[in-house]
């Protein structure tokens, strides 16, 4: 798989965490028997942001990138904050503390915003950490596939 303007080294092993910390927290497999590529072209939504005080997103396959209205490049530059609006931020992040109180939940809604203002209700959504061999914290992910345009 290789995503224009991007190190396809990231790519392939951070899609690879994504999979095995999915599996490992979770207890199923996200995609079954999936690699890279699969993921980048599954039919719903997968995302994941950074660690930092303000998450960045560092990966969206080619279903996000079509609900949210971006390309690769537009979508990891986008603080993860922004793909709800302002009046939906504080349940995100609600969700995110409960997510990290519990190990991951399963069971998240929402709504979100595409880039050119098109509002979407999430549902079902399943929030895990994504950890490193050694268990370190890298970041977080998501992943749903129910929702509507609203």
């Amino acid at each position: 798989m290789q995503v224009p303007g991007t190190d396809n080294s990231f790519q392939c092993g951070h899609a690879e965490l994504l999979l095995r910390s999915y599996l490992q927290v979770v207890g199923r497999p996200l995609l079954e028997g999936a690699d890279a590529e699969a993921l980048y072209h599954a039919p719903f939504p997968v995302l994941s942001h950074n660690t930092a005080a303000d998450p960045v997103l560092t990966y969206g396959n080619l279903a996000a990138q079509a609900l949210w209205e971006m390309g690769w490049e537009q979508l990891t530059a986008m603080p993860s904050r922004l793909t709800a609006e302002p009046a939906h931020r504080e349940q995100r992040d609600m969700m995110f503390a409960e997510m990290r109180a519990k190990g991951f939940i399963g069971d998240c809604a929402g709504v979100r915003i595409s880039a050119s203002g098109r509002r979407f209700e999430i549902r079902g959504a399943v929030i895990w950490p994504l950890l490193g061999p050694d268990g370190v914290k890298l970041g977080e992910a998501a992943s749903f596939r129910d929702y509507r345009f609203i």
